[in-house]
């Protein structure tokens, strides 16, 4: 299992930065911007292996299954 940002949102993010370090900002007046899009990805063969059975209810909420 891994839950993190997504990463395809935070390549469109960093291009809101360049873009307003390119109109000319300041990237030391610029705030930090934190992940808010975030991904649930589950291995089902890995989890097998270490003898989990994710139930239905668990996989409906994952946002990627890995089979």
């Amino acid at each position: 299992m891994a839950f993190g940002p997504n990463i395809p949102d935070s390549f469109r993010r960093a291009a809101a930065y360049v873009d307003r370090i390119l109109r000319g900002a300041s990237p030391g007046d610029l705030p930090v911007d934190e992940a808010t899009k975030f991904d649930f990805v589950v291995n089902l063969r890995t989890a097998r292996a270490l003898g989990l059975a994710p139930t239905a209810e668990f996989l409906a909420r994952v946002d990627e299954v890995i089979e």
